[in-house]
C-alpha cells in the first residue's frame, strides 16, 4: 500500500507529528488552535497535544 506523502514524511522526520516545531512556535503566539490546525494539516486535537509536549520540555 503507497503512503501518502505527509504520512510519508511523518514518519521519517524527527517532528511530532510531522510538524516543524519552529513554526509551531511561530504561529502559537498570534493564531488559534483552529488556525494551526489548518496551516499543518494536522486536529485540534494534535494541536493541543503539541503545546502540552512543548511545555513540559
Amino acid at each position: 500500500m503507497r503512503l501518502q506523502d505527509k504520512q510519508w514524511s511523518a514518519g521519517n522526520s524527527k517532528d511530532i507529528f510531522g510538524v516543524d516545531l519552529h513554526r509551531f512556535n511561530d504561529l502559537e503566539g498570534h493564531a488559534n488552535y483552529m488556525e494551526i490546525a489548518e496551516e499543518f494539516g494536522i486536529s485540534i486535537g494534535e494541536v493541543k497535544m503539541l503545546k502540552k509536549k512543548l511545555n513540559r520540555s
